[in-house]
């Protein structure tokens, strides 16, 4: 497995125009990615962060170069409050009657409880994509139940960018922005200790978060079905690394396919002699 370092107090470029302005967590150690996307004088943000990531988050956007009030559109891919807490934070600094918060309904119920300023947009209504007015759109992949009803994922078609919201997230205690998996990974067992380095594995964390986050291995299935003829140059979930080479890809894609005991099934694997009163 090899990792690139980077300074998690800066913004990265990730690919055109798309910018990583998130924070890194080495308390509880699930780190919280949010994708700043600026095309001309317009730009989305997606899975703003948490209430607590909203001065590291605001920053970074600011260092790109980018004023907020360029902010059209907040797009949330569910509605938990690692990604939605800091919304009325970042509504009020914009502060611009044209901003719209994009999600699915079935988000936009709980959004309702973070906003009540921003229209509410839902993602069905809008056909299922995104145009900014260069043409250059997001298109919005539902995932329902992995892990939420209205759970979706994001891909911009100019840069092949899949932004997969929890789907390819994981746990990680050493953190790394980018991160891609050796040959060896593919035929590994997914030790918590990975035999060749002797550090925690990250696939271990990824498909540990998987077991505990997802509803159900039909739910992961059937996410997993939606982007399988995707044209992807990186995967870049909401929580974890940032997948990077299309052999890594296929390496963590064939990793969670096979992978069994998942949410309920994991509860009743894991907690089946717990006493409850």
């Amino acid at each position: 497995m090899n990792t690139v370092l980077h300074d998690s107090d800066s913004y990265v470029e990730i690919a055109e125009g798309i910018f990583w302005v998130g924070s890194a967590d080495h308390i509880e150690n699930l780190h919280c990615n949010v994708y700043l996307i600026v095309d001309g004088n317009e730009a989305v943000l997606i899975d703003s962060g948490s209430r607590g990531d909203f001065s590291a988050v605001m920053t970074k956007i600011m260092r790109t170069g980018t004023d907020p009030k360029r902010i059209i559109r907040l797009i949330y891919q569910h509605y938990d409050p690692d990604l939605c807490g800091n919304m009325p934070h970042i509504e009020a600094l914009i502060h611009n009657d044209n901003l719209r918060i994009l999600s699915h309904k079935e988000n936009n119920l709980y959004i309702n409880y973070y906003s009540v300023h921003s229209r509410k947009d839902c993602i069905e209504e809008q056909g299922f994509f995104f145009d900014f007015s260069s043409g250059r759109r997001l298109v919005f992949i539902r995932t329902p139940y992995a892990h939420a009803p209205g759970s979706f994922m994001t891909y911009d078609t100019k840069t092949k960018v899949l932004f997969s919201s929890d789907l390819f997230s994981g746990y990680d205690v050493d953190w790394h922005l980018f991160v891609q998996f050796g040959d060896a990974c593919q035929y590994c067992d997914t030790e918590e200790v990975c035999p060749a380095t002797d550090r925690r594995c990250l696939i271990h964390e990824i498909l540990r978060f998987h077991k505990r986050t997802m509803t159900s291995e039909k739910a992961l299935r059937f996410a997993l079905e939606q982007i399988a003829e995707l044209d992807i140059s990186l995967i870049a979930p909401q929580h974890g690394s940032i997948i990077q080479a299309k052999p890594s890809q296929r390496i963590i894609i064939n990793k969670l396919k096979k992978l069994r005991g998942i949410g309920i099934e994991h509860y009743l694997e894991e907690y089946a002699y717990e006493w409850i009163p």
